[in-house]
C-alpha cells in the first residue's frame, strides 16, 4: 500500500482544494501562481512556514492553509 493517497483535500483561505497526494506547500503555491512572487506569506494549521521551507513542507488531508499577499497602497 502506498504511503500517500491519490488525492488530498485542504482548505486554502477557507476554500476547499484538491491536491495530489504528497503535495507540498510549494506545489500548492505554484498552482496558485504565487510561488515566485514577493510579499507572499503562508501558514499551515496556524503555523507560519518560512519561505525556505515551502519545498519540504508536506501537506496532509484536512490541513488548513492561509496565504497572505502584501499589497501596496495608500
Amino acid at each position: 500500500m502506498s504511503a500517500t493517497s491519490a488525492t488530498l483535500a485542504v482548505l486554502v483561505n477557507d476554500q476547499r482544494r484538491e491536491l495530489a497526494g504528497g503535495a507540498t506547500l510549494m506545489e500548492l503555491l505554484r498552482e496558485l501562481g504565487l510561488s515566485d512572487r514577493k510579499g507572499v506569506a503562508a501558514a499551515v494549521n496556524g503555523e507560519v512556514v518560512a519561505r525556505g521551507a515551502w519545498e519540504c513542507r508536506a501537506l496532509a488531508d484536512g490541513d488548513s492553509v492561509l496565504v497572505i499577499r502584501a499589497t501596496q497602497g495608500g
